[in-house]
């Protein structure tokens, strides 16, 4: 059964409570989206590290429920 991106928003958003996510379903099957993520806690992390915190907080969906996702971390302007 393919993951909601309410569902995606939300467990990034647990994790990462300051978080801007934008989420758009790329194919329209509910497995393969793009996401962008903005958030302080990226602060001083490289990008490959920002990404490991957004998998980190979709607790091990991604690959099975989530099958694709195209990920892209940035730290909030001032």
């Amino acid at each position: 059964m393919p993951m909601d991106a309410r569902d995606i928003e939300a467990m990034i958003k647990a994790a990462l409570p300051d978080a801007v996510v934008e989420i758009k379903d790329l194919a329209g099957d509910g497995d393969h989206y793009a996401a962008t993520v903005t958030s302080a806690a990226f602060a001083g992390k490289s990008r490959v590290q920002q990404h490991q915190m957004v998998y980190a907080a979709l607790k091990g969906n991604m690959g099975g429920v989530l099958h694709a996702l195209a990920l892209t971390t940035a730290v909030p302007q001032n």
